[in-house]
């Protein structure tokens, strides 16, 4: 006697030789194949993109590379980046760039303040930054002028 999950089982098994069937059977065109292969070519699509998007077989598609590349007429090897790792250089260069940016305003104000304080030192005529080899102050000391008005 067939149970119920048996007779579904046969149906999924029936439904799959027949998506194989018609995989099986398909014919692309010359000029679709070798537009797939330009674009493998100039790194637009994976060759598990077009396995994926297509229903077509990886040894199909090195097939079509074998025949249609011109690159593999020459023996010219392809050096192919993962896509992730295309992904993170760009980032990292975005990153760099954003880096150099931020650096960059820094360092104008930087010179802003320095040029602040020299302006400040030569109308003041008060010495705002220390010198190389000055003592450091150890703190506020009361001269003469400052006990005198006490």
């Amino acid at each position: 006697m067939l149970t119920k999950k048996t007779v579904n089982n046969m149906r999924k098994v029936g439904i799959l030789e027949q998506e194989r069937r018609v995989l099986y059977n398909r014919r692309f065109s010359e000029d679709f194949k070798k537009s797939k292969v330009k674009e493998l070519e100039k790194n637009l699509v994976s060759i598990s993109d077009i396995c994926k998007t297509y229903s077509v077989s990886r040894a199909a598609i090195y097939k079509w590379i074998y025949k249609y590349s011109i690159m593999a007429k020459k023996n010219v090897r392809q050096v192919v980046e993962a896509k992730s790792d295309t992904k993170k250089i760009q980032v990292l260069e975005a990153r760099i760039k954003e880096l150099e940016r931020l650096v960059g305003q820094k360092q104008i104000l930087l010179e802003f303040k320095d040029k602040m304080i020299e302006i400040a030192e030569t109308t003041y005529g008060v010495d705002i930054k220390k010198k190389v080899g000055s003592k450091l102050s150890s703190g506020f000391t009361p001269t003469k002028k400052d006990t005198d008005t006490k």
